[in-house]
């Protein structure tokens, strides 16, 4: 096996040394460290719940298909419904608010995580993992700081917003590491490139130990860049417009039984606040941009193809990450390590609703999807890629943070293709890879709210959460068993008036229970509430 020129294009700048790079290298398959598997966790940022084959969609994912067809699905695996605190809870297993990386209005301030908040690499240091970063960072510190080895990406802003075919402020291990002009690149493909590296370097240099690779994909996130060749493959597949692809991929879902649930309503009068307005999406877009989920049959021709043309780009940057997760997994196949990784795919929020504008904005002229570009998914296309739930990114009610979850261990999975329904969360992450390595935390630290989810890899159901709860710039929800309470911005009048569902029976959340039973609103309500006094008191003890 080489270690070849572009495997180090991105490390390069930390002082590699040139006697570390082999030409060749005899390497073979090795025993980790007492049998610990290795654990890879790639993220994928907006990408929408039914967006992938294997769970509905019609966006060409094989990769991820395979996955799922020799490993399994959950089906109410749950974020937080916003990038950055969804990140906090799966590298520390806190909620985001009890370790200040989200806030509560008026009582937890956002900040640096309290001293005894770690994260998982430090976690899995003393057992012998190395671990490794490769891609968006968006949690305070840096990565090295927080235990990784090796972390190539953007450790100082949580957006991508000098595009995907730009890296100038991306760093290695903290040094900048921008391509030079002319160089061709594309961010999804320099993510695994480093992914790649990361492992072929492990393999070299600690081959007898196991690792924690962290790979968290920009795609599809916004801006829509996506290389040419992928956006061509799907030419014309999206002029059907938002309507029937929902209707198609509910079908579909019910079918495959991930769902079991009505479609929910497209609801065309809510949008994030802080969308751009008619005039100026006309003004920096052109005639073609909707700041709505209206009805397709209400768009303009030129509408209907502006639209249909931005789906064609973010189907594509989906495409294209599925390519780049294989090439990852026929590394560890290479390496013989592909039996024993656990491989975790997630999304960090559900697709979002944004329309927006940053960098040195959007060159009308240019192809669409290009560098000289910037558009958003929009309200239309994120309703049908959250399908079939209510809302998107940013709100607590399912749409914003269902997330497809696809979990791989040959050697420690021995269902194949089938289903999980049992309900997790984000904050399970540590504790069940903590589980599969063997390591018992001892530390002086609040307990963590997760649970290990190893049993109901065996087993359907077997893993029964008290509750989950979440928060996120006014919008709340919480769940104990089947009855979820939710209120939110836009949905719930200017009071955000809480609204109950019952998730067994109603997961699109269409009919508001509430006034039926004012005793359960009660009762979710004030637990709600007692999970916040505990973050401030956890908060206070720390200083």
């Amino acid at each position: 096996m080489k270690i070849t020129r572009r495997d180090f294009v991105r490390i390069s700048a930390a002082g590699l040394a040139a006697s570390a790079i082999p030409q060749a290298m005899g390497l073979s398959s090795r025993n980790t460290t007492a049998g610990k598997p290795n654990i890879l966790l790639i993220l994928a940022d907006d990408m929408g719940y039914s967006d992938s084959q294997c769970y509905g969609g019609e966006i060409k994912t094989p990769n991820l298909a395979k996955l799922a067809e020799n490993g399994l699905r959950f089906t109410q695996l749950y974020s937080t419904g916003r990038c950055w605190p969804s990140r906090a809870c799966i590298l520390s297993g806190y909620y985001a608010q009890q370790i200040r990386r989200d806030k509560i209005k008026d009582r937890i301030e956002m900040g640096d995580r309290p001293g005894w908040a770690k994260l998982l690499p430090e976690m899995l240091k003393p057992a012998g993992y190395k671990s490794y970063h490769s891609g968006k960072w968006h949690i305070d510190g840096t990565p090295i700081e927080a235990g990784f080895d090796r972390s190539w990406g953007r450790h100082q802003h949580g957006c991508d917003w000098d595009r995907f075919f730009d890296s100038k402020t991306w760093q290695e291990d903290g040094i900048k590491s921008p391509v030079k002009p002319g160089e061709p690149y594309y961010s999804t493909t320099a993510i695994a490139d480093h992914t790649i590296a990361c492992l072929k370097l492990h393999q070299q240099n600690t081959p007898d130990t196991p690792f924690f690779q962290f790979t968290a994909f920009y795609s599809p996130h916004w801006p829509l860049h996506a290389l040419q060749e992928d956006i061509d493959a799907y030419r014309g597949e999206y002029s059907r417009g938002w309507d029937l692809i929902r209707q198609q991929r509910w079908q579909r879902m019910k079918k495959m039984g991930i769902v079991d649930c009505a479609l929910s309503k497209r609801e065309d009068e809510i949008a994030p606040s802080w969308n751009l307005k008619p005039d100026e999406l006309t003004e920096y877009l052109g005639e073609g941009e909707e700041g709505h989920a209206v009805a397709w049959d209400k768009l303009s021709e030129e509408q209907k193809k502006f639209q249909a043309e931005k789906m064609e780009i973010h189907a594509a940057m989906i495409t294209r990450m599925d390519a780049e997760i294989g090439r990852i997994i026929a590394q560890l196949k290479e390496m013989g390590e592909y039996e024993n990784t656990l491989i975790i795919f997630v999304s960090d929020n559900g697709a979002s609703a944004e329309l927006y504008m940053r960098g040195d904005g959007h060159d009308k002229n240019a192809p669409k999807g290009s560098a000289a570009t910037f558009m958003c998914l929009g309200p239309g296309w994120s309703t049908a890629a959250n399908t079939p739930f209510r809302l998107h990114k940013y709100w607590n009610h399912e749409g914003g943070i269902s997330s497809p979850c696809i979990v791989h261990w040959p050697r420690g999975i021995k269902d194949k293709g089938r289903l999980r329904h049992n309900p997790g969360h984000f904050i399970d992450f540590v504790p069940t890879a903590l589980d599969a390595a063997g390591v018992e935390l001892q530390e002086n630290a609040p307990a963590r709210p997760g649970m290990s989810l190893l049993p109901a890899f065996a087993k359907d159901n077997t893993v029964k959460h008290e509750y989950l709860w979440w928060a996120h710039e006014g919008n709340r929800a919480i769940r104990k068993g089947d009855w979820k309470l939710t209120a939110g911005y836009g949905t719930g009048g200017p009071e955000q008036k809480w609204q109950l569902y019952n998730i067994k029976k109603d997961r699109c959340e269409m009919n508001d229970l509430a006034a039926k039973y004012p005793e359960k609103v009660q009762q979710l309500k004030k637990l709600w509430e007692e999970t916040v006094k505990q973050f401030e008191n956890d908060l206070a003890d720390s200083g």
